[in-house]
């Protein structure tokens, strides 16, 4: 995965004219506390498919899990493309994020193990590790994907009627 920072550009059309870009730092920070991501997948007759979950960010990806036979995951078995949501249900602030990118199943042992942990942190989430998967007793097994953002908008809002549409590009 990359480590450089990502192109920031203020898409003035959809921004108000004294809106400046939503530094980079501000968008990352806020997808490691969003708590509920809404993910969009497609169903194999083309048909958009829309739930929410849960997800953490780390370092350079947005990490989230689905059973493999719940609707998500049979559509990612056909298309990868996702399209993650997170942010305020607010009209004068905030900010709303949209990662774009492809559904890559995760299974290396170690990152799934510090993605385990970083699930316990943040959700309180009792996930137990094996044959490539997060396990929850009674509850079954869970497939991890990462998804390397293509490229995440930012719709940012603040009192006064000042919107700004920032694109960060990877």
């Amino acid at each position: 995965m990359s480590t450089d920072l990502p192109t920031t550009e203020l898409h003035p059309s959809f921004s108000t004219p004294d809106a400046e870009p939503t530094p980079w730092e501000e968008g990352r920070v806020a997808l490691e506390a969003a708590e509920i991501f809404w993910i969009t997948t497609v169903r194999p007759d083309g048909r958009p498919h829309v739930t929410p979950l849960v997800a953490v960010w780390h370092e350079h990806a947005l990490y989230f899990c689905t059973g493999p036979e719940e609707r998500k995951g049979r559509n990612l078995a056909q298309n990868p493309q996702v399209v993650l949501t997170t942010g305020s249900n607010s009209y004068s602030d905030g900010l709303d994020l949209i990662v774009e990118g492809e559904a890559v199943r995760v299974t290396d042992d170690a990152l799934l193990h510090l993605l385990r942990d970083l699930w316990r942190t943040k959700y309180d989430w009792p996930f137990e590790v094996r044959d490539n998967a997060f396990h929850q007793e009674g509850v079954g097994s869970a497939y991890v994907y990462e998804v390397a953002p293509a490229k995440i908008l930012g719709f940012g809002r603040q009192a006064g009627f000042n919107f700004s549409q920032t694109r960060w590009r990877f």
